[in-house]
């Protein structure tokens, strides 16, 4: 009965080592669309509303709040850096006296008693050193991405000299995998093209996020143990 309970117990433990598929998607926040229509404003002796006009040949691109602008996002981004580094030194010294008064060996006085190391006179060096030292280096890293999609965004605020505050979000479910996109930023309304579309490598300010939930994220997870040891582990 004993090794029944231990053997349970190893397993709800290994049970608990797996990814948790029971973690929600983070809904992106995104400031609501305006309920309802701003007042007019006072146009004394006219019943012309230039905001409310849709002409047939106007320009129907987003310059107001609430506006719909077409991002096309196509982030493209590769960066390489190598470094090799390659140092020689090499350094010889030879010290030797060649007379010394007329003596046979060298001491620190030349008459009296010798004090200190003596050495002999002559063409042999006394002291000879040499030293060599050779260092190489070599480092690169890389770093690749890739992302393309179409994103229907809102003008969410209009700052001045046509700058505009855009933000959308997409959410698409299949079979259980959840996968959101959102796109976030500041377009002038004059790079805004007459198909009311604009690139995201005009965007100022980009923030583009994309991620999911299901079982492809949850197999790219590792389990909660192994974290743990991974952040605990000094070797």
């Amino acid at each position: 009965m004993k090794m029944y309970s231990l053997a349970a117990l190893a397993l709800v433990a290994l049970a608990g080592c797996a990814p948790s598929s029971d973690t929600r998607v983070p809904t992106p926040v995104l400031t609501p669309p305006v309920a309802e229509a701003p007042a007019p404003q006072d146009n004394p002796g006219s019943l012309f509303n230039p905001a409310d006009a849709n002409y047939l040949y106007g320009d129907t691109r987003a310059r107001n709040v609430g506006d719909v602008v077409i991002v096309e996002i196509v982030e493209v981004a590769k960066a390489t850096n190598k470094a090799d580094t390659t140092s020689d030194r090499t350094s010889s010294v030879e010290m030797g006296i060649t007379n010394w008064f007329d003596k046979n060996d060298a001491r620190i006085l030349p008459f009296g008693p010798g004090l200190g190391m003596v050495g002999k006179v002559g063409t042999t060096p006394m002291i000879g050193a040499k030293s060599a030292s050779t260092f190489e280096g070599t480092g690169e890293t890389k770093r690749e991405s890739n992302v393309s999609a179409t994103l229907a965004a809102r003008v969410v605020r209009v700052m001045p000299g046509g700058l505009l505050e855009v933000e959308g979000a997409r959410e698409v479910k299949v079979n259980n995998e959840t996968q959101v996109l959102v796109v976030r930023g500041l377009v002038r309304a004059q790079d805004i093209s007459p198909a009311n579309t604009i690139a995201s490598t005009h965007m100022a300010d980009a923030k583009i996020e994309y991620y999911g939930q299901g079982v492809l994220a949850d197999k790219q997870r590792p389990g909660w143990m192994t974290r743990i040891l991974d952040n605990i582990w000094p070797f």
